[in-house]
């Protein structure tokens, strides 16, 4: 027996409708024509699906059969189509994010907050074991944007600019280096430097000062939270490199002291990356716009 989503459909309308003319209103054919395909689909069932004689019209058994497998699977595909009709629409659709910058979150929570409000129907995820392989992910389709200061040039994929931002020293008040105007890659020789559990190709600190000076610290202690890499600070355990926008609190806090890296300071700039065909889409386009506005705002106070 061949079903088609029409003979479901039929089936349905001719049910609640009670007979064949009301019915073929309902779908918007002509009398003739459903009685047509009524017909030929009992030729392929081999059984009656109607009471002819009953007014109003009345499913026989067979019918009935037929009715509760079309109750069961037309809401689900008048679902898939009501889905099909909001991805064209650029109403919803699917935003995994992968991140390449271990303190993201502190900026990404907000504009996910702000995101959510305005574009409810969107499948929102941070995918973060896919961190560090996150554009191979973005090319397999396993995530949709990746959040990295590392453009790179790759074909079907855009790199959004999304955010300068500067990578800060911070110690406790009563360290020696809080005397000094800026701090150099000498000064991190004799220092424990506290860092996020990454590769050295994934902390400023060593990209853009420490690997170009061929200077190692004493020592390096790798912590997962950025709360704690704090508290270590403030309790003298050693000294950190953390984006601006992570110290915007403690930048005026007695426990801390916050410095330039080099005399003139440091700029970095994150990225987002997206699929091309995938960047102008509405919702997309509204998440990179918040995630150019709303940091700034974390890094201004």
């Amino acid at each position: 027996m061949y079903l088609e989503l029409r003979h479901l459909r039929t089936i349905r309308a001719i049910h609640a409708a009670g007979g064949l003319a009301r019915a073929a209103d309902l779908l918007h054919i002509t009398q003739s024509a459903l009685s047509h395909q009524v017909k030929g689909l009992e030729e392929q069932a081999g059984v009656e699906l109607f009471v002819r004689r009953s007014r109003p019209l009345k499913l026989s058994p067979a019918g009935h059969r037929l009715l509760r497998l079309a109750e069961r699977v037309l809401p689900e595909v008048e679902a898939l189509e009501e889905d099909f009709r909001s991805l064209i629409a650029g109403r919803s659709g699917r935003l995994h994010i992968a991140i390449e910058c271990h303190a993201c979150f502190e900026w990404l929570f907000p504009v996910l907050e702000r995101f959510r409000h305005a574009w409810p129907e969107v499948d929102v995820d941070i995918r973060a074991g896919l961190a560090f392989d996150a554009l191979p992910a973005l090319l397999r389709e396993e995530v949709d944007l990746v959040v990295s200061s590392d453009p790179e040039r790759l074909a079907e994929v855009d790199f959004t600019p999304l955010f300068d931002y500067e990578p800060v020293f911070v110690a406790a008040a009563g360290h020696p280096l809080a005397a000094r105007p800026w701090i150099g890659a000498e000064d991190f020789r004799d220092q424990t430097l506290i860092t996020y559990p990454v590769e050295r190709s994934r902390l400023d600190v060593f990209t853009e000062l420490l690997t170009p000076a061929r200077v190692e610290p004493r020592a390096i202690r790798q912590v997962e939270l950025t709360a704690v890499i704090l508290l270590l600070v403030a309790s003298g355990r050693g000294v950190a490199v953390l984006p601006d926008w992570v110290l915007r609190e403690v930048r005026s806090h007695s426990d801390y002291v916050t410095r330039r890296l080099t005399e003139t300071g440091l700029t970095r700039r994150l990225y987002a990356a997206t699929r091309s065909a995938d960047t102008a889409r509405p919702f997309m386009a509204h998440m990179l716009r918040l995630a150019r506005t709303e940091p700034v705002k974390l890094q201004r106070g």
